[in-house]
């Protein structure tokens, strides 16, 4: 008689349906990893972030914050459901403000989200500079901001884009390397050199 091998650790992944998962799949399967986003009917996990990763969000969270209106609210890393098979969950959102109806509210409606940022990670590079920029353009989102580390000195750069009503398509208005300066989606000024991501 043999014995069955056995492991230490084992793991039942969920099969997929044949039309992949939906945004209610996303909300009630059991046991998914924390900030798992539906990309196209897929679930899509996150990696361990790096430390620019979580302190560009801090920078980004505290200098948006400090001039937002009352008519908005700032998220952190909150899923945005754009469609039916469509979830993702932007770094930073800027959501009005009759969308948060108590504190156990786990996602927001695209209508409802003024601006979404997302922070480059190795791992995502391709979802976060062509598809989620898409998906969220589609959706109807009227600002992007793509964040990124260039250079050896570690250095932010924020790409800022608006929605071209005509095209349904982002445009660039503007690339940051130390100061981050905008009027929309209110006004924003932001330090966003190396010292000040540094100093967190």
């Amino acid at each position: 008689m043999t014995a069955e091998p056995t492991t230490a650790h084992s793991s039942r992944w969920p099969v997929p349906p044949q039309d992949g998962y939906t945004v209610d799949d996303l909300f009630t399967l059991p046991d998914l990893p924390p900030h798992t986003e539906l990309i196209d009917g897929s679930l899509v996990f996150v990696s361990q972030q790096r430390d620019f990763h979580s302190t560009m969000i801090d920078l980004l969270m505290t200098g948006l914050r400090s001039t937002a209106p009352p008519e908005v609210r700032v998220r952190r890393e909150m899923t945005v459901v754009l469609d039916r098979r469509n979830a993702p969950e932007p770094d930073v959102s800027v959501v009005r403000t009759e969308a948060i109806t108590g504190l156990d509210v786990t996602r927001y409606q695209a209508a409802d989200v003024l601006l979404a940022v997302e922070v480059v990670s190795p791992d995502s590079e391709a979802r976060d500079r062509e598809a989620k920029p898409h998906k969220y353009a589609t959706a109807g989102i009227p600002h992007f901001w793509l964040v990124e580390m260039t250079g050896t000195d570690q250095h932010p750069v924020v790409r800022v884009y608006e929605l071209d009503p005509v095209t349904k398509a982002y445009a660039l208005t503007g690339i940051h390397h130390d100061r981050l300066k905008t009027g929309v989606p209110f006004p924003v000024d932001i330090d966003i050199s190396a010292e000040a991501l540094a100093a967190l």
